[in-house]
């Protein structure tokens, strides 16, 4: 951004509201490029002293982010879990879903010099008795046989595998199981994984979508388990309904599945009328909207529909399928919401959170595919989350 030769004046126009934020992919000037890791060590967060200490005052003037202004420190701890194991799940190099997901999201985080604030946690592997919470032992024993004998794709739909695939998925599931703790601990507030493959599509018993193991089941039930958590919510705005996870907890009241989706649109499932069964009843809330929906549509059934739905059920925990291919001109879908529109969808899954689970929250990757788009609205996401309302 352009910023004027005296920082006073930049402070004095700041609190007029008349500087812009920047938008995109003018930060080729080097007064521009924010503040890096090689800048400020090797350390996963960074004080306002070590970073006076490794680039000076005067450099500090060049980079100058909101957060080390008028003795402002970020809102809010979030951990952020990611690792070189997820680029082993080798899906090809023109596949919707490969490594080259999370290569744009570091790159982008670390672009609008949004790395340095995280707290960096390490994933971890998890095991199969947490696995098979939410998976019969057959569904299981069948992703390793077809990992082992060398097949290029799930016996059970369409999901790409490489000979890796099997550990990996099991470290994608710990990786947010490391999170799950890490906020139920007080490490961090918040907490978002990079972490691939994806989980919603999995059920019980098949594994489809580009997805092998339910991250975000498998996390719901490690909290109630592992921490004793009565009432776990699962936010899901990833463009495409998220069959595998409401087919998990469709008889279970305890874990409340919240879906915007594409209708009509893969996988075929998520009408209005699946509301759950037996003891579920009332804990699956789906709004199917048409392509062409955005920002307005979203916030009005996260307003309208979520909160009032929340007040009700009053989670112990949210958990956010954070799929981003809900954001406008992905390849796979026809909606249409921007990074602001992410940005007002964090708020209130914040809002949600702070009301009833005590700021809880953990966001796991789900979708997106336009790399540009999908690493511009995982920054926009994070960055609410560092805010922290």
């Amino acid at each position: 951004m352009m910023r004027p030769e005296n920082p006073a004046s930049y402070r004095k126009i700041r609190q007029k509201g008349q500087l812009e934020r920047e938008k995109d992919d003018e930060m080729d000037h080097p007064d521009s490029r924010p503040i890096r890791r090689a800048d400020l060590g090797a350390s996963s967060t960074w004080t306002r002293r070590e970073f006076f200490k490794g680039i000076g005052a005067a450099g500090a003037l060049a980079f100058w982010p909101d957060w080390l202004r008028a003795g402002e420190e970020p809102a809010e701890k979030v951990a952020f879990v990611t690792g070189d194991i997820y680029s082993r799940h080798d899906t090809g190099e023109f596949a919707y879903e490969s490594a080259k997901r999370l290569r744009a999201v570091g790159d982008r985080l670390e672009r609008d010099g949004l790395l340095p604030r995280l707290l960096r946690v390490e994933p971890r592997r998890a095991g199969l008795e947490w696995i098979e919470t939410v998976h019969t032992p057959g569904y299981v024993e069948t992703v390793k046989k077809d990992v082992e004998s060398g097949a290029h794709q799930l016996s059970t739909g369409h999901t790409l595998i490489s000979r890796e695939s099997y550990d990996v998925a099991l470290w994608a599931a710990g990786g947010v199981l490391a999170a799950c703790d890490q906020v139920m601990d007080g490490g961090a507030g918040h907490a978002f994984c990079a972490v691939r493959p994806p989980g919603h599509h999995a059920s019980t018993e098949v594994g489809t979508g580009f997805c092998i193991f339910n991250n975000a089941a498998v996390a719901a039930r490690y909290l109630q388990k592992k921490h004793g958590l009565d009432r776990v919510l699962i936010i899901d705005w990833d463009l495409h309904h998220g069959n595998g996870t409401q087919d998990i907890f469709y008889r279970d009241g305890s874990v409340f599945y919240f879906s915007t989706h594409q209708w009509p649109w893969y996988p075929w499932t998520g009408s209005a009328e699946e509301t759950g069964e037996g003891a579920g009843k009332g804990a699956t809330l789906n709004v199917p909207l048409p392509a062409g929906s955005g920002d307005s549509e979203f916030v009005e059934a996260y307003e309208g529909k979520l909160r009032p739905a929340m007040d009700r059920f009053r989670p112990d925990f949210v958990l956010i399928s954070a799929g981003f291919d809900s954001r406008t001109a992905d390849p796979l879908g026809r909606f249409r919401v921007t990074d602001d529109g992410f940005r007002r969808l964090t708020e209130i899954a914040l809002a949600i959170a702070r009301d009833h689970a005590s700021g809880r929250l953990v966001s796991v990757l789900e979708g997106g595919y336009n790399l540009p788009g999908l690493a511009s609205a995982v920054s926009a996401h994070v960055e609410t989350l560092l805010r922290g309302r």
